[in-house]
């Protein structure tokens, strides 16, 4: 707290000199006027100070951004850039209506209460997130299972394609013993 004391007296005595007190400019303000005066004085007396002041308001004309399009581009290129660009002009001018028509349905209830809904979606989102990911973890075990289950069924094709080629060769052994007897 002094140290906004200390700051507000150091602008009131700014103030004061820059001002002076009780409504009377202070020596800082004069000095300021006295010297406009006598700079007007000069300007006015020499010829060559007129001439600067006149090269400065062109220098200032030509430093403007828009200087360099009115000497460079004549209205004539403008109008015929204008006319080239007609058809995205009048695009635009279109979309822009059909916003317009559509205000009403950016100003509805629904829309404005949608920041309310916020924290809701969060949880909503919260709640996708885990069911992708138990949707993934289920994917993965389906695929796990059924990859077991294909190899159970090759072993199984293969074991009886086993047993098949044993049973064959047994009847087979049977058939000629039965042909030698």
């Amino acid at each position: 707290m002094a140290e906004v004391r200390k700051l507000q007296s150091r602008l009131d005595e700014l103030e004061s000199r820059v001002f002076g007190d009780g409504g009377r400019r202070g020596k800082i303000a004069d000095d300021l006027i006295k010297l406009q005066a006598a700079l007007g004085n000069i300007a006015s007396k020499r010829e060559r100070i007129k001439i600067l002041y006149k090269k400065i308001e062109d220098i200032i004309k030509y430093l403007d951004p828009q200087y360099i399009d009115r000497i460079a581009v004549p209205d004539a290129m403008k109008l015929e850039f204008i006319l080239a660009e007609e058809q995205f002009i009048l695009d635009q001018a279109g979309l822009l209506e059909k916003v317009k028509s559509l205000q009403p349905f950016l100003d509805s209830e629904h829309i404005k209460a949608v920041p309310g809904h916020a924290s809701k979606l969060q949880t909503l989102t919260q709640i996708h997130i885990e069911q992708q990911e138990k949707s993934e973890e289920i994917t993965a075990e389906t695929k796990k299972l059924l990859e077991d289950y294909n190899k159970m069924i090759l072993l199984l094709s293969k074991q009886f394609v086993q047993w098949d080629e044993m049973l064959a060769q047994l009847e087979a052994a049977k058939r000629v013993k039965l042909g030698a007897e």
